[in-house]
């Protein structure tokens, strides 16, 4: 197939192949140079697969097909009936393929370019598998069929699955992913947005990870003192973070080890993102346990503008609080405990 311009504009011509690679800039990237992302249209229930006794139906539709080097491939198909059911296996299991092909004799040497849909009977076997369609075709799965044995109880009706089903976006578009292997597919560019219907939240792709707002993730923040450092030594320090827009909360656990020294001086953690300088000073909540002592009552305080955190915490002998510390509100020993908890607004 050839196409040209019209009369009046300079005479310039297309091959099929051409065309085809032009397609590319109307359906989703798939990370390769004129590479894109196959599969139904989302939200379309065109090429639905089901059984009618032993015959095998597909519903009328439309999807993209790819293949590299030949760019895009968009097809439409009636109601078809690619084929009927092969017997089931007396001894084991068996599951089937149903595909929608593409003829591209430039490819298959079939002479023939048309669209069409495809049973192939898979092995029966006591681990079976979909079979794969041969290395020339262009294709796209539209369902498994799982036929079970005659034999041994094995008497249970065939069953229809459309996890195979992939479906496919224009550029920018919103991905919808339910599949295993569709959810650990990576990102293309960052901040591409993908909605993710099992965890039922949208999710973006930072370069390295699909995270949704609200997601936690671990930090390790720096612990300081004014005078001097403490060092964790056998301690442990545990933090987790998460953030929605501009509001971040932050959780963290501090354990003294037998080997921990608390340095000297008012104790300070770092956070996980600056806060906004706003002129508030924003006050969440924080916990001191000394082991077989008591429970100092207290809090956590980042000023606006602030990169660290300080704790203060109540002291029983007075109305007072006290800046926490290796030597406040009690000397610090092994298995000492510091917790909080704080929620506030970020600089960017």
């Amino acid at each position: 197939m050839v196409a040209t311009d019209p009369l009046w504009l300079p005479s310039i011509s297309y091959d099929e192949t051409e065309l085809r690679k032009m397609d590319s800039a109307l359906v989703m990237a798939d990370g390769t140079a004129l590479g894109s992302r196959p599969g139904i249209r989302a939200g379309d229930p065109g090429l639905a697969v089901s059984l009618a006794g032993t015959t095998v139906n597909v519903s009328a539709g439309t999807a993209v097909l790819y293949r590299s080097g030949q760019g895009v491939y968009r097809a439409q198909l009636a109601a078809t009936s690619p084929g009927t059911l092969t017997a089931a296996n007396a001894s084991f299991s068996r599951i089937d393929l149903v595909y929608l092909r593409v003829w591209d004799t430039a490819v298959d040497a079939s002479g023939l370019r048309k669209a069409d849909t495809v049973y192939l009977a898979g092995t029966a076997s006591a681990s079976p598998a979909a079979p794969t369609p041969g290395a020339t075709e262009i294709y796209i799965p539209l369902a498994t069929i799982t036929v079970p044995s005659t034999g041994g109880g094995g008497t249970g009706a065939a069953t229809v699955s459309s996890t195979v089903r992939q479906v496919t976006v224009a550029p920018g578009g919103v991905l919808p992913v339910s599949s295993t292997a569709d959810i650990a597919i990576s990102g293309v560019y960052v901040g591409q947005a993908r909605f993710n219907t099992v965890r039922m939240v949208p999710e973006y792709w930072t370069g390295t990870a699909w995270v949704a707002q609200g997601d936690w993730s671990s930090f390790s923040p720096t612990w300081t003192a004014s005078t001097t450092n403490p060092t964790l030594g056998n301690g442990t320090l545990v933090t987790r973070w998460t953030r929605v827009g501009r509001s971040i909360t932050w959780m963290g656990s501090l354990t003294v080890g037998s080997t921990t020294s608390g340095g000297s001086g008012t104790w300070q953690m770092t956070l996980p993102v600056a806060a906004a300088s706003n002129g508030i000073t924003m006050i969440g909540s924080a916990d001191y346990v000394n082991l077989f002592d008591n429970e100092y009552v207290g809090l956590v305080e980042v000023q606006g503008g602030g990169t660290t955190v300080g704790f203060t915490s109540k002291v029983i002998t007075s109305y007072y609080f006290t800046n926490v510390s290796n030597t406040s509100p009690v000397t610090t020993s092994s298995n000492s405990r510091l917790h909080w908890n704080i929620t506030y607004e970020a600089a960017t």
